[in-house]
């Protein structure tokens, strides 16, 4: 038997294991990506992290599936915690996961309203219900602001900053009335991103005060007219930002058409959800509703990290399994600073407070192991 002919069980048990590989690889990859949309089935985003009361890490994401809904009753089991490479053991109770509604940091909401008199009667009132509506189902805490699309010299008048208190918003919102000429919606939503980008405060030792998203919310009919910035730069602008602002939109006209497809892309670019009315005011509650349980669905997670203060920046990935027991990891990678925060009295006890739910380990291993991780080559490199 020549030597080739030796070697051809092998080949074919190694073709075989190949294509095994490629198989799983392909399963678990294509679920893999830092943001992806319905079209990758589920994913998440990591938004913001927070070393402020280091070794204490806050790592704030949000998960969808493939209707951009978000995943529900996530635990440290779903959650994979890695650092600088190596994976935390769960069974270590090293970090912890909550849904953002059970805690006290706050969110912002831009609501912006089209004044145009084409939405007159039923539709605009139907359009102020549901504005009144979302800031009723707010939490105490999380702020609102207020523009109106209307007639004035850039397209848009910011009838309210952020504000927690409904009373002044829905005074606010009582004196709006359908007079537009025009309807300048790109510029408008560019306005709100503007605020948006202002929109954090506080710090991660006062949570009530603590600002860590930011969504907009469009009501009107989707119509632009010759707004100063183009419809093309907007999605730039949308898609270049560091930190994600969700657009929620809900189309207060009739059938599918050019317009309503402005909103649908709003929405579809910033990974908000586009909601079409068109005369259906019953479904108003139910869509507001959908909007602040996703919006307060963002989950929050907590973990101790070892590394010594440093000054520097160090990677954390987060993987999620979805559904539970599926095997199917999804992932997003972020930077944590290992920093000394100032000895305030209040950044003591919120340390204090999360040492007891996350104590440090002593002469325990942190890490999973994992034993096809490659080990240091003894006397150096190979």
């Amino acid at each position: 038997m020549k030597w080739w002919q030796k070697l051809q069980p092998v080949a074919a048990e190694l073709i075989i294991l190949a294509l095994v590989l490629a198989a799983v690889l392909a399963a678990n990859l294509g679920h893999a990506a830092t943001a992806g949309g319905p079209a990758q089935g589920y994913g998440l985003k990591i938004f913001r992290v927070e070393s402020g009361l280091y070794p204490f890490v806050h790592v704030y994401m949000r998960t969808f599936d493939q209707e951009m809904n978000p995943l529900v009753n996530l635990n440290v089991l779903n959650i994979g915690v890695m650092v600088e490479g190596r994976a935390y053991d769960p069974r270590k109770k090293q970090y912890v996961i909550q849904p953002l509604r059970n805690r006290e940091e706050a969110t912002r909401s831009i609501l912006v309203l089209d004044t145009n008199k084409m939405l007159k009667g039923q539709d605009f009132e139907a359009m102020i219900r549901a504005a009144a509506r979302f800031i009723d189902a707010k939490r105490p805490q999380d702020q609102v602001a207020l523009i109106a699309l209307d007639n004035s010299g850039e397209g848009y008048t910011v009838l309210s900053n952020f504000d927690r208190e409904p009373g002044i918003l829905g005074r606010r919102l009582a004196d709006l009335q359908p007079r537009g000429d025009k309807t300048r919606l790109y510029d408008g939503v560019a306005a709100a991103m503007q605020m948006a980008g202002g929109a954090v405060g506080g710090d991660s030792s006062s949570e009530v005060e603590y600002i860590v998203s930011t969504s907009i919310i469009v009501l009107g009919s989707g119509r632009d007219d010759d707004s100063a910035i183009s419809r093309s730069d907007l999605m730039t602008r949308i898609s270049s930002l560091k930190i994600p602002v969700p657009i929620y939109s809900l189309c207060f006209t009739g059938p599918e058409g050019k317009d309503q497809r402005n909103l649908q892309a709003l929405s579809k670019n910033s990974f908000g959800k586009y909601y079409s009315i068109g005369g259906a005011y019953d479904t108003i509650t139910r869509n507001i509703e959908d909007i602040q349980n996703i919006m307060q669905s963002d989950y929050v997670l907590t973990f101790r990290a070892y590394i010594p203060v440093d000054g520097g920046r160090h990677n954390v990935k987060i993987g999620v399994e979805y559904p539970t027991g599926s095997g199917i990891m999804y992932y997003d990678a972020s930077v944590f600073e290992a920093i000394e925060p100032p000895t305030f009295p209040r950044i003591i006890e919120a340390q204090q407070k999360l040492d007891k739910a996350i104590p440090a380990l002593k002469d325990e291993e942190l890490y999973l192991k994992n034993p096809y991780a490659p080990a240091a080559v003894p006397g150096g490199k190979s």
